[in-house]
């Protein structure tokens, strides 16, 4: 039976305002339901939810008077309390969770409680675990979120992102795979990539492997965003894509089989995996911030998840009012601690024999991003084994180092020396990048700059427009800038009006919300030309934004990353018209200024004004012949 999402309740814009923090119980005709309101998180996830139902034999919660904090309920059958803030049980300790439904906060303000149908799709023709050899069974990293599996006489790859940047420009590998990586992926029997995004879905590395193998059969989750949905732009020719209904046993052979597991925040582009071998579970989460909804099979053999934090360009890129270095160390902080804590539970709900946090190991390598690379401080895998050793020493951790094998067959054999069960590389291994070839991967980003459909202003209005969004009181200033976002002369800068989707010279009158969005040329010219998602200008740290007011607009963001047309905007008839219209000449004498901006030459002139240096004959001379050799090679 495949895996559906089921709206359970909506409570509309007023009812879900009307929530007090901590417990609120709520009642309908069809059921009663449990919706906790956390007054410590309102911002990230204000919400817990569950059906009003006990799980020892069915009676309904009511406040329990004797809790101060107002967190917890008590059972009218036989006493059961459940604290709504864990839900967890507390009378009994230790014994239960009780299930979740996942709350979808829609950008109207209404809340909606939604359950997975069948919630644990996995107990369909359970099996239980046989016997396996050494060597059955095997994981080894190769980097970022892409382990190899070899079960049995298969081999299989999660989310290969080997080589070259993700998001534009902005993220780069910290690892070096192992030196036979390409080889090793394209004699792969198969591949799962677990969502859209460019660290999990990299074409740059699909790109090699196509031409060694395009035939590989490639898995994907059946999410409402298609994984491959940009896959013609790409140019990639992959024949064997195979999209998977959800909690569906996919089965390889009569010892392998694996099922893609919806996530419950994001379940329109992120998906997770269950993969059983012989009777063997092995959950990767990848990135899902509530895989599965959190109904989680227990007691695994092998988990692996995310860890890192700082996949997202706030706060590191925004800039004016309370955006401070300080504020924004302090917020960083307080949010990797709560990540660790967090990632730190649902590890210990689930009870695997070994964890292996992986699908964090990226760094802003570039020059131009030290910045962000000093200030976007992440979690270590190192931190989180080591809080979850704290409260649960009997899971056994496991930080991967690239080439780094773990043998399953070894790590259950309670007499066998852990160490031969966990193989290193060789000493002389290489571990950590220090070459990333910069110049070829950004040089390709930076044609796009030349493109000539950048020589007629009509295509500011014609990609808007491509794009669908508005009736939405937000007014959106785009400017096109060099590497350290400094405005470029004959670089676009420009307003569009969300309200009637209009494009004016001056910001309105009327009172609006306001966007001022300074984008690297480059990356801004690729995403409109190929029509990609605005991922590469925000995840990637390729964009600074200020805002008045400080407000997050989701349903501008959510429709920028997730709701574009699949189909990039039909450039080749635009640049036909315009031709048509104009004679072939370009309107914009200058339609692709060098990325390469001035700034620094008009930086020192101020410098030097401000010092009256300029009242100096001979500088002033060596000045002009600096600022003529640095505009003539423009």
């Amino acid at each position: 039976m495949e895996q559906q999402s089921v709206e359970v309740l909506r409570l509309t814009p007023g009812e879900t305002t009307a929530l007090r923090p901590g417990v609120n119980l709520i009642c309908r005709e069809a059921d009663n339901f449990v919706i906790y309101k956390d007054p410590r998180n309102p911002r990230d996830d204000p919400f817990k939810a569950c059906r009003n139902v006990c799980k020892h034999q069915g009676g309904k919660f009511v406040q329990d008077v004797e809790d101060p904090a107002g967190s917890v309920l008590r059972c009218t059958k036989h006493g059961w309390k459940l604290d709504c803030s864990t839900m967890k049980y507390v009378n009994p300790p230790d014994s239960f969770s009780q299930e979740r439904l996942v709350p979808e906060l829609d950008e109207d303000g209404s809340l909606a409680l939604v359950e997975l149908i069948p919630p644990e799709p996995w107990k369909v023709d359970a099996r239980a675990p046989e016997a396996i050899q050494p060597g059955e069974v095997q994981l080894t990293f190769f980097a970022h979120a892409c382990m190899e599996l070899k079960l049995g006489d298969k081999t299989m790859f999660f989310d290969p992102w080997l080589t070259g940047p993700a998001f534009a420009r902005g993220w780069w590998l910290i690892h070096e795979p192992p030196a036979d990586w390409l080889d090793r992926l394209s004699r792969a029997d198969l591949i799962y990539i677990s969502h859209v995004h460019s660290d999990h879905l990299s074409y740059p590395t699909l790109t090699l492997l196509s031409e060694k193998n395009p035939d590989i059969p490639i898995y994907v989750g059946d999410t409402s965003m298609p994984v491959f949905c940009k896959l013609q732009q790409s140019g990639v020719r992959l024949n064997r894509i195979n999209v998977c209904s959800f909690g569906v046993w996919q089965e390889i052979n009569a010892d392998l089989r694996f099922m893609i597991l919806m996530d419950g925040v994001h379940p329109d582009m992120d998906t997770c995996i269950l993969v059983d071998y012989k009777g063997h579970l092995i959950l990767n989460t990848v990135d899902c911030t509530q895989p599965n909804g959190m109904r989680l099979p227990k007691n695994v053999d092998i988990m692996m998840s995310d860890f890192a934090g700082g996949a997202s360009g706030f706060p590191m890129a925004f800039s004016g009012g309370r955006y401070t270095n300080e504020w924004k160390a302090k917020f960083i902080a307080t949010e990797r601690k709560k990540l660790l804590y967090y990632k730190t539970q649902v590890v210990r709900d689930v009870n695997p024999k070994v964890y292996c946090p992986f699908a964090g190991f990226f760094v802003e390598a570039h020059p131009a991003d030290k910045y962000i690379r000093d200030t976007n401080t992440k979690n270590s895998a190192e931190q989180l084994n080591t809080l979850i050793n704290r409260y649960s020493d009997h899971i056994i951790p496991w930080t991967p180092k690239p080439g780094a094998t773990l043998d399953l067959a070894l790590i259950l054999d309670d007499t066998v020396d852990r160490r031969l069960a966990i193989v290193d590389p060789p000493l002389a291994t290489k571990i950590y990048k220090d070459n990333w070839d910069f110049d070829s991967y950004i040089d390709k980003i930076n044609e796009s700059i030349d493109c000539e459909i950048f020589a007629y202003p009509d295509w500011i209005p014609v990609y808007y427009r491509w794009a669908g969004f508005s009736n939405y009181n937000l007014v959106l200033r785009m400017i096109e800038t060099d590497d350290d976002f400094h405005p470029i002369e004959e670089g676009y800068d420009f307003l569009v009006d969300f309200s009637d989707l209009s494009f004016p010279q001056q910001r309105p009158t009327r009172e609006h919300a306001y966007l001022e969005i300074k984008n690297r040329i480059g990356v801004h010219r690729q995403t409109v030309l190929k029509g990609l998602f605005w991922d590469d200008l925000y995840i990637g740290f390729n964009n600074r934004i200020s805002r008045d007011p400080d407000t997050f607009h989701y349903k501008f963001w959510n429709h920028m990353q997730i709701l574009l047309p699949q189909q990039p905007p039909d450039w080749a008839s635009f640049l036909r018209k315009q031709q048509e219209i104009h004679g072939g000449k370009p309107v914009r004498a200058v339609w692709k200024p060098s990325n390469k901006s001035n700034t620094t030459v008009a930086r020192l002139l101020g410098m030097l004004v401000q010092t009256k240096a300029l009242l100096i004959p001979g500088l002033m001379a060596s000045l002009a012949t600096i600022v003529f050799f640095a505009m003539s090679v423009k």
